[in-house]
């Protein structure tokens, strides 16, 4: 029983408290500059500008960007409010064993973004090391360049703001200059930068077309959204703060203004790459649009922007992921290797040219997890959670043998019902996905399997950092409040 007991507490995984929070509100702010500057990001602009105009092609991302940076800011509230990573609080929804399937899901998709990322990142570092002596092994940067970063990682969350912080000034104003050289060379080509379009859609086409850019951009982050969680519980907020908005302050900021300026700035880059020289691949752009030194520190750019993306918002989601699964057995340090292989493994270089359809697949389905995520958390158990059975193997969260059934047949319609409607994938998947979670948790499955916190949805014993408390799990047993917050035991 002790090694049974024990599966579902890797230290990796357990709560963290509030003296561990250490990204304040600019600290996120500046570790999302490094996020949102991603190279895939380029493919969303390089395909809406062949039928649309840059200023539909923008509106049609900040509008994306803003609604899933909504949705990363609902589901963010659980990491705030209990210092829950997204596989452990997966565990309400799907079960001790459940969770493991969308939680791959997610793991293994983060594990190939990351992939995708350092493909990019190594192609500008061979591009660097081929201008300054002639060396041209790409396979040999994308091995060291991987190894970098999953380094860098593997120390820790406040390594990665650190490097944030450094990375974070340069790469905005090596991206105003990437922006600047693109722009010039495409109006060199004959092309304005505002009303040029490869082949204009009219009418219900550019409508289609306007939603796909849309619907891309909220699949891009899609991932992110679902895992918001097992960033945001490192995040400063107030205790016994029961105004949500100033207990979400640091995230609100991040995912509501710096992600969608940020975002939509690279979706410009994108667009006028594809002006400039008929391809959104920035590397490929950069070497034709510029060269020498200038070149140099463009693709310098490209190289510091893909190693903030992928500890942040792919490696360390991916390597917890891996961690959940595998129990104390798979510390964070071999998730981090694990989401590595993967990544190498899913031959990253020869995934951009499919991007855009994948985005709307993936954003269907992971949205239909958020969707699930939200009805559970806030609908159901209305931010109260009973944490000290998320720990146990035989507690209320095992239900059938360890399955959530009500929760995997959400995730399963939802993500059905959104790729059957492409064009709304995010949006369709969160609202299926929810609603059908909700008629089906509340009216079927939570009567065969009581829920302690819905049963009594009392704030003293199951909301965490809103009145001040702290969970720490002690033992196989029990799990306490520190002694600075009460003396009682849940």
């Amino acid at each position: 029983m002790e090694k049974k007991s024990n599966y579902l507490k890797s230290p990796d995984l357990l709560p963290i408290g509030y003296g561990e929070r250490n990204i304040g509100t600019f600290g996120f702010a500046v570790i999302w500059v490094g996020m949102a500057i991603v190279l895939a990001a380029f493919a969303i602009g390089g395909g809406g500008i062949q039928s649309l105009s840059l200023p539909m092609v923008l509106l049609a991302t900040i509008i994306g960007s803003v609604a899933i940076g909504i949705f990363m800011s609902i589901i963010g509230d659980i990491g705030i409010e209990h210092g829950l990573s997204f596989p452990v609080y997966m565990r309400a929804p799907f079960g001790t064993i459940g969770t493991h399937f969308p939680s791959i899901t997610r793991g293994v998709t983060a594990a190939c973004w990351f992939g995708i990322n350092t493909y990019f990142g190594a192609s500008a570092i061979n591009g660097i090391l081929f201008l300054l002596f002639g060396f041209d092994q790409w396979f040999i940067c994308f091995l060291l360049f991987a190894a970098a970063q999953l380094i860098n990682t593997a120390l820790g969350i406040k390594s990665i703001e650190r490097f944030a912080d450094l990375a974070a000034p340069i790469i905005i104003l090596i991206s105003c200059w990437m922006y600047i050289t693109l722009s010039d060379s495409a109006s060199a080509g004959g092309k304005e930068i505002f009303a040029w379009v490869e082949s204009p859609a009219t009418g219900m086409a550019a409508f289609t077309a306007f939603m796909v850019v849309v619907m891309a951009n909220m699949g891009f982050w899609a991932t992110l959204a679902a895992d918001m969680p097992t960033l945001s519980r490192f995040f400063k907020a107030p205790k016994n703060e029961r105004n949500w908005f100033k207990r979400n302050k640091s995230q609100l900021v991040g995912n509501l203004i710096v992600m969608p300026v940020f975002n939509t700035f690279m979706i410009a880059i994108g667009a006028v790459s594809y002006m400039a020289v008929g391809t959104s691949d920035p590397i490929m752009a950069l070497q034709e649009a510029a060269s020498g030194f200038v070149l140099g520190i463009l693709l310098l750019m490209i190289v510091l922007a893909q190693w903030s993306t992928n500890t942040s918002a792919n490696i360390i989601p991916a390597a917890t992921v891996f961690s959940n699964v595998g129990g104390p057995k798979v510390p964070f340090w071999v998730g981090v290797l694990i989401a590595g292989i993967i990544g190498t493994l899913a031959q990253p270089w020869s995934l951009f040219d499919v991007l855009n359809q994948a985005l709307l697949i993936i954003g269907g389905i992971l949205t239909s997890i958020v969707g699930i995520l939200f009805a559970d958390y806030y609908l159901l158990r209305k931010r109260r959670v009973n944490v000290k059975a998320l720990y146990e193997n035989d507690g209320q969260f095992k239900y059938l043998f360890g399955f959530n059934v009500a929760g995997l047949l959400a995730w399963i319609i939802g993500g059905i019902a959104a790729n059957l409607l492409p064009m709304y994938s995010s949006l369709v998947g969160f609202a299926v996905g929810a609603g059908v979670y909700y008629v089906l948790a509340k009216y079927w499955w939570f009567t065969k399997y009581e829920q302690a916190e819905i049963i009594d949805p009392s704030d003293e014993k199951y909301l965490g950092l809103t009145v001040g408390r702290d969970w720490e799990i002690v033992d196989e047993e029990q799990l306490i409040v520190l002694p600075e917050v009460a003396n009682e035991r849940v």
